[in-house]
């Protein structure tokens, strides 16, 4: 409803292309005003001539424009004299005549330039308006391009990475181009889902549900679930969203590659907020680690270097410790003034 008085605002004055119209219409007003003030004079005290003729000449003014309204401020004037101010139907001036009129001719003088100024304020405003949905629609258009060309560009350097490793025979260096082919690969695959030129975000639990889908089906495996379970309506901003999503595809891909290598399994996404922090947890039912296990060491994998590396530069902290019963826990831990 509010929009629809906005758009119906922003028209005014209507039919500036046939003024004969207006006119038409404006005559009507004045008409109508002088029967309703001959209907309403027994019901007036004495005086009173110009009581149902303002409201002609403000919707004159209003719906039409300035000079309709004019046009309605001196035929209502020429009414109210005529017909109610004594001695009636002779148009005679004298002092009480000309106070009255000077009053008449004030107020309509006032109620006609405040409603052509705030007709041309609106108007400036429906501009400014329609010039900030053009901008913002461009503003789109070139994010959306941008988005798609960046990550068009890491799909072409993972296919580089991914055609050069074909043509290696160590096996350490194969595997390496191969890896970081998948990443960059991931990356472009991230910032295609993420795109949101509003900033508002998406949903966590059926972004992260998807991400984990594309990390199972790049594995091959089927044997291994995943369940996502997250706060309803979780969104986070895109520079936190990136590398979180990063490290849970590392810690989900170092799930599958090193607790479920060669068994079915169930991994389990959680993320918690409060008001402290928010926590993710990434846990699976496999072999799990050691006791002592610390990232960092040489015999610790490059994705969970990265995804502590990720932590650090969120202000957050990164840990792989052993579940209480059985498998391992990846665990993101990032203050709350980082997560809102």
């Amino acid at each position: 409803m509010q929009r629809v008085n906005e758009r119906f605002v922003e028209r005014l004055p209507l039919v500036p292309d046939r003024p004969a119209y207006a006119y038409l219409v404006t005559f009507a007003f004045c008409v109508i005003a002088l029967a309703l003030r001959m209907a309403a004079g027994p019901l007036l005290p004495s005086g009173y001539p110009f009581v149902t003729f303002f409201p002609a000449v403000i919707l004159a003014s209003f719906l039409f424009g300035v000079r309709p309204g004019i046009c309605a401020a001196l035929l209502c004037g020429f009414l109210s004299w005529y017909f109610f101010i004594p001695p009636h139907g002779q148009l005679v001036l004298n002092p009480a005549v000309a106070v009255a009129m000077l009053f008449y001719t004030g107020v309509v003088t006032i109620d006609i330039t405040l409603i052509h100024f705030m007709q041309r304020a609106n108007y400036n405003l429906a501009v400014e308006r329609e010039r900030n949905r053009v901008l913002a629609e461009n503003r789109e258009l070139l994010f959306h391009e941008l988005q798609h060309r960046v990550s068009n560009n890491l799909q072409v350097v993972a296919a580089m990475l991914s055609l050069q490793q074909r043509h290696l025979d160590h096996d350490i260096a194969r595997r390496a181009l191969e890896d970081a082919s998948a990443r960059v690969a991931l990356v472009g695959r991230i910032s295609r889902a993420l795109y949101d030129p509003s900033g508002a975000g998406q949903d966590m639990r059926a972004f992260l549900s998807t991400l984990s889908a594309d990390i199972l089906d790049a594995s091959g495996r089927q044997d291994v679930a995943v369940a996502v379970e997250a706060p309803d309506g979780l969104k986070l901003d895109s520079h936190v969203t990136v590398p979180l999503a990063l490290i849970v595809a590392e810690s989900v891909s170092n799930a599958i590659e090193h607790g479920l290598p060669h068994r079915a399994g169930t991994i389990r996404i959680l993320i918690d907020q409060d008001a402290d922090a928010l926590t993710l947890r990434i846990a699976d039912d496999g072999e799990g680690v050691a006791p002592d296990f610390q990232i960092g060491r040489e015999h610790s994998s490059l994705g969970l270097r990265i995804a502590q590396a990720l932590a650090s530069q969120l202000g957050g902290r990164f840990t792989l410790t052993p579940a209480p019963d059985r498998g391992a826990v990846a665990t993101l831990t990032l203050p709350a003034r980082v997560a809102r």
